[in-house]
């Protein structure tokens, strides 16, 4: 299915179907999902018999609210293939997330979806944006990781030109992006202004190369940092949104609007619970995002808890899409530090940093415990001017950033000016906290 010049929607069918008839299909395709779960999957069969529950009872969407989560230790005890709801014979491929606290979680896919994840990939890199004319530059990671093959099959789906250049080496990025007419940059938000720093200490000016939009994700990310990427590497600068356990990139993404990321209710369904309760809150509030895929076929999903903190907008977007669009997440509920009692995310020290002149877009959070007192240092890369500075001056720095934290977390942060470059780099997602409570 080929995108219009003029309507830059890819499949306009299904992203702007009447909010009744969306819901009509939701509730029918979940009701199937339901009924698939229960016969194949033990482990939804034996906590809907926990919970003296039937697939039959789900008879609205409101009644979803009745079934258990889903988390990542069920998936845990699972492993490798004990969530699968089709024979191995019918996988045809096989993803898994890192694993770095223990086993990982493995996922499944028949072909049938992989064809939707390419479909859905397709959406959002439409949207963002992508059009057949474009040379895609892929710098995620390749492998068990998701992030790179959705995008690469998406965009081949469009018909643009697809470099699978992989994550690292970032001379040879920028050699292949100048050389190679790179049109659109996919990777993390952080890794952008990674590779804009190193075009800056080579002397190469970015706006001189062929980049015109960026889709980046894989970790929480400003306003601030996207307002400083698209300023520093000359490109409109997209968020989307996906996780392996649910599909992979392609569950939401953002249209050249960028007022959120669309989820795409044909296929997922979301909810926002508060995340100490597990209740469903009502719309418009900040909570925890879940989500209930209702197409998958090999790895079928129930009330997963994605752990990542967000708001739903349910009106029509002005790009004309009516799905419900999820806003930038503010971190995760499991990363979200708890200092002297207030939460904070590091989004939010994020912007302030980016607010002020002289900070450069690095930084480290190091949460420490004295005695029975936690502690936060916010450690800022500044530019050398600012680092070299009279001592007066680089205090009266410190003080104006430790006051704008203060004002805007409602708690006390120490700030540690370090010399640029010293905050180590990432070509994956980026290492924001340093917690040495434990």
């Amino acid at each position: 299915m080929k995108q219009s010049a003029t309507t830059a929607i890819w499949d306009r069918d299904n992203e702007c179907m009447p909010r009744e008839q969306l819901e009509t299909l939701q509730l029918q395709r979940l009701q199937q999902t339901l009924e698939r779960v229960n016969v194949h999957v033990p482990c939804y069969k034996s906590k809907f018999s926990a919970l003296q529950i039937s697939p039959s009872d789900v008879k609205t969407l409101e009644d979803l609210a009745k079934l258990p989560f889903t988390t990542k230790e069920d998936l845990r005890l699972n492993y490798p293939y004990g969530m699968f709801a089709v024979p191995m014979r019918d996988v045809v491929r096989i993803h898994s997330s890192s694993g770095t606290t223990g086993k990982p979680t493995v996922v499944g896919y028949t072909r049938n979806d992989l064809n939707t994840w390419t479909q859905l990939a397709a959406r959002f890199m439409t949207a963002a944006g992508v059009t057949p004319d474009d040379i895609v530059h892929i710098a995620f990671g390749y492998g068990l990781f998701t992030g790179a093959f959705g995008l690469h099959y998406g965009a081949e789906e469009i018909g643009a030109s697809v470099i699978p250049m992989s994550s690292g080496n970032t001379d040879k990025q920028i050699m292949i992006m100048q050389d190679y007419l790179s049109s659109a940059l996919v990777c993390t938000p952080s890794y952008a202004l990674t590779l804009a720093d190193r075009m800056e200490k080579q002397g190469i000016d970015p706006h001189r190369l062929s980049l015109k939009v960026g889709l980046f994700g894989g970790e929480p990310w400003s306003e601030e940092m996207r307002r400083e990427i698209e300023k520093r590497l000359g490109v409109v600068a997209t968020d989307n949104y996906g996780l392996s356990e649910v599909m992979g990139p392609g569950v939401a993404g953002e249209c050249q609007h960028q007022c959120g990321m669309h989820i795409f209710e044909d296929h997922f369904i979301a909810e926002i619970i508060d995340p100490e309760t597990g209740e469903v809150l009502p719309r418009g509030s900040i909570g925890e995002l879940v989500l209930t895929s209702i197409t998958k076929e090999a790895f079928p999903i129930i009330r997963y808890r994605t752990r990542d903190i967000t708001r739903l907008e349910y009106d029509t977007c002005a790009c004309g899409r009516t799905h419900v669009r999820m806003m930038k997440t503010m971190g995760r509920s499991d990363d979200m530090l708890i200092i002297k009692g207030v939460n904070v995310f590091p989004t939010q020290i994020e912007e302030v940093l980016f607010q002020v002149e002289g900070c450069e877009p690095h930084y480290q959070l190091v949460v420490e415990r004295t005695g029975t007192m936690d502690t936060l240092e916010v450690q800022v890369e500044v530019n050398e001017r600012i680092f070299f500075d009279e001592m007066k001056k680089q205090r009266a720095f410190v003080d104006k950033l430790e006051k704008r934290l203060l004002s805007t977390l409602g708690v006390g942060a120490r700030v540690k000016l370090v010399e640029p470059s010293t905050i180590t780099r990432h070509e994956g997602k980026a290492k924001r906290v340093i917690d040495k409570r434990q």
